[in-house]
């Protein structure tokens, strides 16, 4: 995950992507999400991965663990380091690259599988176009891209952006399919109730 727009409660507004893991941040939870173990648990992730906005690596190591051929890309190098040490502490062949996510056409690569933890609800404007832009240049045509972002339905005003459903349907439409929107949970551990999200399951025709 990278850079929030206002800091999480608790927290202090980090300066780069690189201050946000000097401490663990509330999002870092030490294992991956509900919603995307489940994906795991019903199959849905296949070919080669890639997880955009891995921070300390938890949703690669899963899909590594499933045996699958899984990169990781963030900007804060630190947490690529700590996610590299938890490849290794497993046992489980991953490649992680510090890379910008609305550049992943340069990787020359592609992929059937994107997910993304909390990096798409950082984006506004023309940011995001690039980030959808850039996801379609890697992602093969069936591929599928699957989404967990910070929800407007959460109260406050502090965190990143709360996107709308109107924002996700805007952002992904002509050579997209929207499989799957619905209301869902990111875990945090500074709240056990966690933070109200929005799950997206996208189809790139």
């Amino acid at each position: 995950m990278t850079r929030p727009s206002r800091p999480y409660p608790g927290t202090h507004r980090p300066a780069g992507p690189d201050d946000l893991y000097a401490s663990p941040p509330p999002w870092d939870i030490g294992r991956p999400q509900l919603a995307f173990q489940a994906l795991a648990e019903d199959g849905a992730l296949s070919g080669r991965v890639l997880d955009v906005g891995c921070g300390t690596g938890e949703h690669t190591l899963m899909a590594a663990a499933l045996g699958l051929d899984v990169t990781g890309v963030d900007l804060a190098s630190n947490a690529l380091d700590k996610a590299g040490h938890k490849a290794r502490d497993r046992g489980l062949t991953v490649r992680f690259l510090r890379h910008d996510a609305r550049r992943l056409g340069e990787l020359g690569e592609v992929f059937d599988t994107a997910l993304d933890c909390g990096l798409f609800h950082i984006f506004a404007d023309a940011d995001r176009t690039a980030y959808v832009d850039s996801l379609r240049s890697v992602l093969a045509s069936g591929g599928r891209y699957f989404m967990l972002g910070f929800s407007d339905q959460q109260p406050g005003d502090w965190g990143p952006h709360r996107l709308t459903r109107s924002d996700i349907t805007t952002a992904f439409t002509g050579g997209w399919r929207i499989d799957i929107l619905e209301p869902a949970t990111i875990e945090i551990t500074t709240d056990p109730q966690g933070v109200r999200a929005w799950f997206a399951a996208v189809t790139r025709l």
